[in-house]
């Protein structure tokens, strides 16, 4: 990884707090829970009020067939067909949430209709039957619909049970293109019945298919998602939701395994009670329409697995004070390196040789690094390691999210240096320690800051993202509150 080296390294805490939006740890049951408030199931209601206002049309509704008894005419036999709701418009919806399910409600919603009609009738005095088609408009008003289902754990996978489903149309008009004044009103005393009930019958049945629909398509949905060549993620559900008159939870089992054994049984003793996690997760933000609340094991699980796949090791030749990798550099502290190999570039092996444990306090995360650091000499197109430095670095990251970024700072609280090996005879390592932690206070950290401080774009999930993002640390906590909004609206506003 020669030339990205430096930038890896000194990153090493901000890549450890992106891991956390979706990693947890497989061996220290770490978890993930979404608190989803009323706002935010507000927010799912509205969008599956609009996906079933499209999706439900066009909705062919069965063939209607009647005779009807008209004075001075006789009985009359009278088709409707190509029935078809080409139209829905949801006005007012609402959505509520308990122990039963959760319902989502509809009301005053207008539908647009077309049909095809044609009658026919004879009598003693009429020489021919008589006949007649042609097309009507129809407009459905005072159109209420209900629907309620409940959320249940199956295998991990999260299930949809549709428990009731209702609709009922108040008023029904027809425009016919044609036709006498009579048949209008043998149509309205026939089928005004009839109509409102196949469009209420139709109506419900197609929900219930949409929720059948969809519930397949979270069965289907994987259980695991790769990451990278490293391992696999769990996110299987745990537990069944949590239906409270305020809120949805949610818990995924979040846990993380090496590639190799990525297809581990899950763990059902790691959440022996959803309830004794709820209740140590931090409050939530009402006014946000969803919480997430990860525990600092998450942290640690992405350390884990990186640290066990090899990935903590950099090779640094660049950085932002490239004169320090060059011997020349160094010839006030290290002499005998610079008369052995003068002016030859050089770069630093780093290697992490203990796993690190991140822990999440007031305002931000604290971490000890304890690294290897491999002084290499390049002379003649030759790699030669001259000294071996032991280091302990402390520090702490403070994340933060500004409109649609994420972004933060780290800061250096502790850094020890002792010699491990040398193959240039003793020299005064206090001199080199003094040096490397000057670099890393004025040079390093401001340069990496800087970078954290413009921030990284927060991922966008189908055409919508994060919004009014808040990140909240304390007490072993991760705490994200946020609202959703569609990428459009933000590029719009």
């Amino acid at each position: 990884m020669a030339g990205s080296g430096s930038v890896s390294f000194f990153l090493f805490l901000s890549l450890l707090l992106n891991f956390s939006t979706t990693h947890v740890n497989s061996n220290e049951q770490g978890y993930i829970s979404f608190d989803i408030s009323n706002k935010g199931l507000d927010f799912i209601k509205q969008f599956l009020v609009q996906m079933a206002e499209t999706s439900l049309v066009p909705l062919d509704l069965p063939k209607i067939e009647k005779s009807k008894h008209i004075p001075l005419i006789g009985t009359v036999n009278i088709l409707i067909s190509n029935l078809s709701i080409n139209k829905i418009h949801v006005i007012s919806s609402t959505v509520k949430s308990g122990d039963t399910g959760i319902v989502i409600s509809v009301s005053g919603a207008y539908a647009n209709m077309t049909m095809n009609w044609g009658y026919e009738y004879s009598n003693w005095w009429l020489p021919v039957p008589v006949m007649d088609s042609g097309v009507a408009s129809i407009q459905v008003e005072g159109m209420d619909v209900g629907i309620s289902f409940n959320l249940t754990n199956n295998q991990g996978s999260l299930m949809l049970t549709p428990l009731d489903c209702g609709c009922s149309v108040k008023d029904i008009f027809i425009k016919l293109n044609g036709g006498a004044s009579w048949l209008y009103q043998g149509l309205i005393e026939a089928f005004e019945g009839r109509l409102t009930s196949a469009v209420e019958n139709a109506i419900s049945k197609k929900l219930r298919q949409g929720i059948v629909k969809l519930d397949s398509l979270m069965q289907s949905l994987p259980k695991e998602i790769p990451i990278r060549n490293i391992g696999a993620l769990n996110v299987t559900f745990v537990g069944d939701p949590q239906l409270r008159d305020s809120s949805l939870i949610l818990s995924i089992n979040g846990l993380i395994s090496a590639k190799e054994a990525h297809a581990a049984p899950a763990y059902p003793h790691l959440f022996a009670s959803l309830e004794h996690l709820l209740a140590s997760i931090p409050l939530k933000d009402p006014a946000s329409m969803v919480t997430i609340s990860l525990h600092e094991k998450v942290l640690a699980s992405a350390s884990s697995v990186y640290y066990d796949a090899n990935k903590m090791h950099w090779i640094v030749d660049k950085i932002p004070e490239q004169s320090l990798l060059n011997t020349a550099g160094w010839r006030f502290i290290i002499p005998q390196l610079y008369r052995r190999y003068p002016n030859d570039d050089m770069n630093l092996n780093v290697s992490i040789y203990s796993l690190p444990h991140p822990k999440i306090d007031d305002d931000q995360i604290d971490l000890t690094i304890h690294a290897d650091v491999v002084i290499n000499v390049l002379n003649s197109g030759e790699v030669t390691p001259v000294a071996c430095f032991s280091m302990i670095v402390s520090g702490s990251a403070s994340p933060w999210i500004s409109k649609n970024s994420l972004g933060g700072s780290i800061g250096l609280d502790e850094f020890y240096l002792s010699l491990k090996w040398s193959k240039i005879g003793n020299f005064h390592v206090n001199l080199v320690r003094v040096l490397m932690s000057t670099a890393l206070r004025t040079v390093i950290l401001p340069y990496i800051n800087i970078k954290l401080a413009r921030g990284y774009p927060l991922p966008t999930f189908h055409g919508y993202m994060l919004q009014n993002a808040k990140i909240l640390c304390s007490d072993s906590w991760i705490k994200i509150c946020s609202d959703v909004a569609a990428v459009k609206q933000l590029s719009i506003s």
